[in-house]
């Protein structure tokens, strides 16, 4: 994925900093392979990027068994789901080791791509989207939560 993000005319991108985004983020990673990484690699970040409405509602991955908790970071800001604009600024504080795996979820792995994205443009060496997300996609009956997904694969995961 190659996205290019714009210079406003303000002079700084609609995704809230001063860089051009062309190059791709890492990679992809299943649920159970970024749970993998972040029990091996004490310096792996997990970030949710979902909204606060979300991780109320639907639920939080639950990294505690790591010693750790997932940053929470929307990448998007609810209700009008505009780009948070202190998406960047605030990644560096929760991950300011830019050498360090960061992984993004969200809901089914498409906002998570735009922030592995933004991230790798802002200079992390490392940013990961996973896949399927927090609750996968949507199955015949267009119900999430019951095909892919980080619930899904049993990984825990705690009630916002």
């Amino acid at each position: 994925m190659t996205c290019v993000i714009s210079k406003n005319a303000n002079g700084g991108s609609k995704f809230g900093g001063d860089f051009t985004m062309t190059k791709a983020y890492t990679g992809d990673l299943t649920p159970a392979q970024a749970w993998k990484l972040l029990g091996q690699d004490g310096q792996a970040v997990l970030v949710d990027v979902r909204t606060q409405a979300e991780w109320q509602f639907v639920g939080l991955p639950d990294a505690s068994s790591h010693r750790r908790d997932a940053a929470l970071i929307a990448w998007q800001v609810y209700p009008d789901m505009s780009i948070n604009p202190e998406f960047i600024e605030t990644l560096a504080e929760a991950a300011p080791d830019k050498a360090a795996p960061v992984m993004f979820l969200c809901r089914s792995g498409v906002r998570s791509q735009a922030a592995a994205s933004a991230a790798t443009a802002a200079g992390y060496a490392k940013a990961y989207n996973i896949s399927e997300g927090f609750e996968g996609n949507p199955n015949a009956y267009q119900q999430r939560g019951k095909v892919g997904g980080w619930k899904v694969a049993g990984l825990p995961w705690r009630q916002g």
